[in-house]
């Protein structure tokens, strides 16, 4: 029996076929006749024609096909106790490899005959050492007792002997690149007590035997029992599977459960690419949905009422912010968390400095120095200061602000005070100007931004950050952020600074944070976006466009079946990254989740008409009883 264990989408080569024989076709000056002789070349060529790589070059340590160099390993010494799993360092390793496995059956008869002569070779040994005078060697003494063990065991049957062989493919993009890898392995594997070596002089061989023919051409082969022999099975990689938390989806490749809790990894947060309708929103809206059973309050940052429909199912607080609404955030409010040891006068002084420069541009020095003085000024005319006792009074406004840049009479504070007139005497005045009436507390609590302008969205998007983090300081609870269409904030360096900053604290406060975004740029330009993707232990990729997938691949190690799975991806459809462990997901509903997830325009009409019915049906039920009563 043969096993071939390939990883995810690895690039598999096949070796060229055959060149089939031509025959001269003379010339034609017809051009329809032309046309028929190449459909007629065309639909000659066999699949191996089609497939078959344009050139193999076979070299003493190597094989180049095309431009990819592939070298191949296989094991020559083991070590001699191993646990399960004990291959895990090696199928997870951070290369593109193609690892097969041969196992053949050995029968027991011969194999017990060869085991009589081999601790009989054993005994015979000691005993002349010790006749001698010498003593025996250690290795020779640890193999007879290995022998006589497995002895006892074959005659019992409570083990199956069986030859077993491993070999290892490597790729690289230049001869460089795969000596560096093959050191790599070699070391790794070296640590593991697993002594390898290039198949040099043998490379075709070699590489043929990691085809998926299930075809070993080189039978380098040691014996193994059934117990060493199961814990060679890399179990570690096809399942990813917790014994608590939500579920996620179903492995693409064995259809089992993607079941996990994100709060017991190191970090609680979360990150999500995609590109335009891949399912982002879909595989958050069931996140949310299934957290909720486990006592996880939700915020979410919604730029576009996605999470109107969950939101409402679940009782939460649907909050709009608009000139006209009645929902306000005072950015000018101190967090009073009941325990802290943080300077909470100086965070607020940075964060407010920081959205100022959102609101306003970007200051130079001199004016950076101006609106600091202008932003004490302003709170202690309300009687604030670094003494916690004075954070409980009414904070300011952004309006006293303005009035006391007014009031400064100096050329640079006029200058900003004109820049920040229109945020308190104009059009947008009613949205940063009024005292915070917002409550959390609700199982679900969604900001939404739709009906505000796309110039101010990532400012209401930092005010509401800040006012999050506040609240969250106050009560330990668990507590999970959305945010939605991230990359309005990473287009600033403010507000990118301010949100990997939370991505950082998060976890202190029992807090997950799930970042949303398909610009993809936003995050890899960026040292803020990296360190957003350093620090979320879980990250979820969806289809991706070519444009980025290279990005991407760099980022997060991707082999070139990996990268090829997410070009050709469904809708919820990719790789789901927990910690050190990657499956392939695809996300599943069921019928009442998918009702109030989806946001196809046609289903959620067709719903819409649906309820409309049922609406009109029970006004026509409650009719009839009067018309039948008069």
């Amino acid at each position: 029996m043969a096993l071939n264990l390939f990883s995810l989408g690895k690039k598999q080569s096949v070796p060229p076929a055959t060149a089939p024989v031509s025959t001269p076709v003379p010339n034609v000056t017809s051009t329809n006749s032309s046309s028929v002789d190449q459909k007629s070349a065309a639909s000659s060529q066999s699949i191996q024609d089609i497939i078959a790589p344009s050139a193999v070059e076979v070299d003493f340590s190597h094989i180049k096909i095309d431009d990819v160099y592939i070298r191949t390993l296989f094991v020559t010494g083991y070590p001699r106790y191993v646990s399960a799993n004990w291959l895990s360092p090696l199928v997870n390793f951070n290369h593109s490899l193609d690892i097969s496995m041969f196992v053949y059956p050995s029968d027991s008869k011969d194999t017990l005959e060869s085991l009589r002569r081999r601790i009989a070779e054993m005994e015979a040994e000691i005993n002349t050492d010790i006749e001698r005078g010498r003593i025996p060697r250690a290795a020779t003494e640890a193999g007879l007792e290995d022998a006589k063990v497995l002895q006892s065991q074959l005659v019992k049957g409570a083990e199956r002997f069986f030859q077993f062989s491993l070999y290892i493919s490597i790729s690289a993009d230049s001869e460089k690149e795969l000596n560096t890898s093959t050191a790599q392995i070699q070391s790794m594997l070296a640590s593991l007590l697993i002594i390898s070596k290039i198949a040099s002089l043998s490379m075709e061989d070699a590489f043929k035997s990691t085809l998926p023919y299930c075809k070993d051409k080189l039978m380098l082969t040691r014996n193994m029992d059934t117990t060493a022999l199961s814990t060679t099975f890399p179990f570690t990689s096809s399942e990813l599977s917790d014994n608590q938390g939500i579920l996620y989806g179903v492995n693409a490749h064995n259809d089992s459960l993607v079941i996990f809790d994100r709060f017991s990894l190191e970090n609680a947060n979360m990150l999500i690419l995609a590109t335009s309708g891949a399912g982002k929103s879909y595989a958050v809206k069931l996140e949310i949905l299934r957290s909720l059973m486990f006592d996880c309050q939700v915020i979410i940052l919604d730029p576009e009422n996605e999470y109107e429909m969950v939101t409402k199912s679940v009782g939460g607080n649907y909050l709009s912010f608009s000139t006209s609404s009645q929902h306000k955030i005072n950015p000018f409010q101190i967090a009073r968390p009941k325990e802290s040891t943080e300077d909470e006068m100086g965070y607020k002084y940075l964060f407010l400095m920081s959205l100022l420069k959102i609101m306003i541009g970007q200051m130079d020095p001199i004016e950076e120095a101006t609106m600091n003085r202008a932003l004490v000024l302003t709170y202690r005319q309300k009687g604030i200061t670094e003494d916690p006792a004075t954070h409980t009074l009414e904070p300011p406004r952004m309006e006293d602000l303005y009035r006391s840049l007014i009031g400064m009479e100096e050329s640079v504070s006029k200058t900003l005070a004109a820049r920040l007139e229109r945020f308190v005497m104009g059009a947008v005045k009613g949205i940063f100007d009024q005292q915070s009436n917002i409550d959390i507390n609700a199982p679900i609590t969604v900001f939404t931004l739709r009906d505000t302008a796309d110039e101010i969205r990532p400012i209401i998007m930092f005010m509401i950050l800040d006012f999050v983090w506040n609240e969250v300081r106050k009560n330990l609870r668990k507590r999970m952020l959305v945010v939605d269409e991230a990359w309005y904030l990473m287009r600033y360096e403010d507000s990118a600074k301010i949100l990997q900053g939370f991505v950082k604290r998060a976890r202190k406060y029992y807090f997950g944070v799930s970042i949303i975004s398909q610009n993809v740029d936003d995050f890899l330009g960026s040292a803020y976006g990296k360190a957003i993707i350093t620090n979320s232990a879980l990250k979820l990729l969806l289809k991706q466009s070519s444009a980025a997938i290279n990005q991407i691949s760099e980022v997060f190690y991707l082999s070139q079946g990996e990268k090829q799975l997410l070009l050709s991806a469904g809708v919820g459809e990719g790789i789901f990254f927990a910690g050190m462990n990657h499956v392939a997901i695809k996300i599943i509903s069921s019928a009442d989740e998918h009702a109030l997830a989806t946001s196809k325009p046609a289903e959620i009409l067709e719903r819409q008409k649906q309820e409309k019915a049922q609406a009109a049906a029970e006004a026509a039920s409650q009719i009839q009883p009067q018309l039948s009563n008069s």
